[in-house]
């Protein structure tokens, strides 16, 4: 009796349980792919000279794996910030094209050298692909990860990989601070701007 009764309380529309009556769902959205016309593409030389103006440091990310063959890694790096004071983190991004990250990779931890502003010549270095970028170079071991820590640097931070996410064409890497340091004598940092190199100046007035 129970089930027929449940049919036709069904069939007139009554509610078969308690609560709220039901309501009427939202219209779904018109949804469509946005036309070429819409949203015309970013041409690659407008962007690299509109995001020129802005000024940044300039750092060489530094690593080591015992067991490469090829020795320590590291590349020239502009795209390099804070992130997190608690905890400590620090980001980077890198080219997803690069030979240099998947060393960097395999290690799982990397020193980040702040340059300083005598120090263009020791970028263009290790801005070069497929050069022996230590050549030359002297530096230490970094003091928890043992990557390398360049010589005379403004300043220096030891990370291990925290994490790595996908941004377009890039990597953006987070790197968790083990430890850091800076020049007791407030090494001027080398700055790069509209594709050269530069340093602090006097303020006009």
């Amino acid at each position: 009796m129970a089930a027929i009764a449940v049919r036709y309380l069904r069939s007139v529309g009554a509610a078969t349980t308690a609560g709220p009556a039901p309501v009427d769902a939202l219209p779904r959205p018109h949804l469509r792919a946005v036309a070429a016309d819409e949203r015309p593409p970013v041409d690659p030389g407008e962007f690299r000279r509109v995001l020129g103006s802005f000024a940044s440091g300039v750092t060489v990310v530094t690593a080591h794996d015992p067991d490469d063959p090829q020795g320590p890694a590291g590349f020239a790096c502009q795209s390099f910030a804070s992130l997190s004071l608690d905890p400590p983190l620090v980001t980077f991004m890198v080219a997803r094209t690069s030979t240099t990250w998947p060393r960097i990779a395999r290690a799982g931890a990397f020193c980040v050298n702040i340059l300083g502003a005598h120090q263009g010549a020791l970028c263009r270095g290790f801005a070069v692909s497929g050069a022996d970028k230590f050549a030359g170079v002297a530096y230490e071991s970094a003091p928890v990860t043992g990557s390398p820590l360049l010589d005379s640097v403004a300043a220096w931070v030891d990370c291990r990989v925290q994490a790595v996410h996908t941004g377009g064409d890039h990597l953006i890497v987070v790197g968790r601070v083990e430890a850091l340091g800076a020049a007791a004598d407030g090494v001027d940092p080398l700055l790069f701007h509209r594709g050269v190199f530069g340093r602090f100046g006097p303020l006009d007035g």
